[in-house]
Formats: C-alpha cells, structure tokens, sequence
C-alpha cells in the first residue's frame, strides 16, 4: 500500500495465533483489534473453562497484542454453538455479567445461531435482554448454512428485544445479505476467508454497490484456514480497483472504531498517544520472549 492507512480488525482470534501473526498485522498497520469470545475447537465442558478463557481476554491477550504495539479489545458472550449444552450454558450466562464491565470489554458478543435450534434462540434473547439493560453494543454471529433466513432471524429478534440497530453489528454477512441488513439501519460486517464464504475480491464489488456507509471489513481469523492480514490485503486491493481513500478508511477503520467506541472504552487516543513497545514488561511475571531480547521502542506517533 502506498500511503499507509491505520487499520482495525474488529474480529479476530488471537488466541488461537502466533507472534508472528501479531508483528505482521502490526507491520500491514493493524493499529487495533476485537477479539470476539467464540467456540475454540474443542467443546468445554466445565463453566471454570469459560471463566479461565473470558479472564484471558481481559488479561494476558491484551497484554500480549500491546508487546507488539497492536491494542487489544474484546467482546464476551455465550457463542452459539455452545448454547446447545444447556445445562452448561446456564452456569455462563451467570458468569457474564462479571466481564462486561472490564475496561477492554466493548460489546456482548459474538452471540447468535449457528443450527437455528431453540436452545440456540433461548440463549440468544437472554443475553439481548442483558445488552438492552446495560445498554451494551452486540455483535451478532449469523449462521454460515441457511445464511439469509438466520440473518433475518436475527434482525427481527434483535428489534423484537428492543435493540437499536445501529448498535448492532451483524457479522459474516455475503452478496446475499447486505442489502436486507443496511436497509434495516443494522451495521454489516463481512468476514474475509482465503477460499471460501466472502473473498476480498468480492468485498471490493460490495462495497462499490452498496458504498462505504455502515458497513465493516474483518478477518475472523482463528485456528483453522484464515488470514489475519485479511483487512489491511482487503483495504490495498480495493485502492488497486478504484475504490476512494475515503471509502477504504471508513470500512477497514472508521466504522468499526465507531460502532465498537460508543461505550467509551475504545478511543483513538489509545494508539495515537502509544508510547511504543517495550518488551521488558511482564504480566503476572510472565512476558512473551521466551529467552529472546527484548525490543524497546521510544516515544512513538502512528
């Protein structure tokens, strides 16, 4: 990219990457990130699982993003899939509210349907009914079969919850999609894979269709085939095709700082003002070098 954009991936699974992966994102100008709580591959079957990984995304994740100049925010939710286990589920949903006052917390997420299940739909509505008393922004998960259908379900479950829809993010959103989701004054976010479901190629088509209004480019990127440089490539390619500086800025940064900021806990400033990285810092005694030298940067403006 010629002229270096900041960019925001508001949904990534770093917990499941490398340090290799934070340093890349860092250096394709990834300023910030959203870490969505979500299933890890392997069903839990303890709440103490959940505890353990909802503390490590308020703790040790953040710290590790900020040892490579990247800042770390997260959203905490029930997943979907995990939804189905209700006997455990229930024990979650008690433990939540004890997370979404943490400082890096900025929404309840990522939560909606994966089968479309009633025990799914149960689980949802509970957690839309605490985002609608502590007035929290969602991001909700759509299902990746029978896409367009659960979309819709989920819109209208979120206006039927008395939800705001631009405090609501709809997320893996397609072609298919996006026009039903801007149209009902929802937030669209797309997930960009290297193979499958949305491609970048196909993301620069969207949004010189649908514009730049609304809508939010991530990577979704986990432990399975993903890219995390998937929102800084997506943000080159569609520079390289014709898409305006502006447009670019507010899909892959602008949108997503302001539908994730609005509870105050993510702010510009935060990596505006980064007095750059120190790897000398530790977390619970623990830092991320593993016997390497540490890099120490002085004052740093982005």
């Amino acid at each position: 990219m010629k002229d270096k954009l900041m960019i925001i991936d508001p949904h990534i699974h770093m917990t499941s990457r490398t340090t290799d992966d934070y340093e890349a994102m860092a250096a394709a100008g990834i300023v910030a990130i959203i870490e969505p709580s979500f299933w890890l591959g392997q069903p839990r079957t303890q709440v103490g699982s959940f505890q353990d990984y909802y503390s490590s995304l308020v703790g040790w994740e953040p710290f590790r993003a900020s040892q490579f100049g990247i800042k770390h925010y997260c959203t905490i939710g029930l997943n979907s899939k995990e939804a189905n286990n209700e006997a455990l589920a229930e024990q979650v949903i008690e433990l939540l509210p004890l997370y979404f006052h943490k400082e890096n917390v900025v929404a309840i997420g990522e939560i909606g349907y994966d089968d479309q299940t009633p025990a799914e739909d149960k689980y949802f509505r509970m957690q839309l009914d605490l985002a609608r008393e502590l007035n929290m922004t969602v991001q909700v998960h759509t299902p990746h079969r029978d896409k367009k259908a659960g979309t819709i379900k989920s819109m209208e479950v979120c206006l039927e919850h008395g939800l705001d829809p631009s405090n609501v993010i709809i997320d893996h959103n397609n072609e298919e999609t996006v026009k039903e989701v801007l149209d009902r004054g929802f937030i669209a976010a797309f997930t960009i894979y290297p193979k499958t479901k949305m491609g970048n190629e196909r993301m620069v088509e969207v949004v010189r269709k649908y514009g730049s209004t609304n809508i939010i480019v991530d990577s979704s990127a986990d432990w399975g085939v993903s890219d995390p440089l998937a929102v800084p490539k997506t943000a080159s390619l569609m520079l390289n095709k014709g898409i305006s500086r502006e447009d670019v800025i507010k899909t892959c940064y602008q949108n997503a700082l302001d539908a994730f900021g609005k509870n105050g806990k993510m702010k510009e400033e935060h990596w505006l003002g980064n007095k750059g990285i120190d790897q000398r810092e530790l977390f619970n005694d623990n830092s991320v070098l593993r016997g390497q030298e540490p890099k120490i940067e002085g004052d740093k403006i982005v």
